[in-house]
């Protein structure tokens, strides 16, 4: 089942600057269900953009691949996504998920959620300035 968790870090940069956005994954961390990342750019379809496994493996949509980065912290239970080089097309919401449960993901993970997960509470929002 996927579950949407809390989401912060968000805010305003010049394109080029970074952010980190976090999430409390209690629970799911531990058990090593896939994670991610997803966002809702402006006039735009949710798209999911980062995952990571239970093994720990990462995949990433081409359009943030390089820049961005997902990972966790075991001793807090917290979810990541480190995103550099941020340029005006990543503005949007942003959202976590977990999927308890599930312990193998990869990118087909990322394009499945947004069409079985149709409501989504407010996630944090990013917004990068030319």
């Amino acid at each position: 089942q996927v579950q949407q968790l809390a989401a912060s870090g968000g805010g305003s940069v010049q394109a080029g600057g970074s952010l980190r956005l976090s999430c409390g994954g209690s629970g799911y961390i531990q058990s090593k269900d896939c994670m991610g990342w997803f966002r809702l750019p402006p006039g735009k379809e949710r798209e999911g953009i980062a995952v990571i496994d239970g093994s720990g493996d990462t995949n990433y949509v081409d359009s943030v691949k390089g820049r961005f980065t997902i990972s966790v912290d075991n001793a807090t239970e917290t979810l990541y996504l480190q995103m550099d080089s941020l340029a005006p097309g990543d503005t949007a919401e942003y959202y976590c998920a977990a999927d308890s449960g599930r312990k193998a993901c990869g990118t087909w993970w990322l394009h499945l959620i947004p069409r079985v997960k149709t409501y989504w509470d407010q996630g944090t929002q990013v917004t990068v300035a030319s």
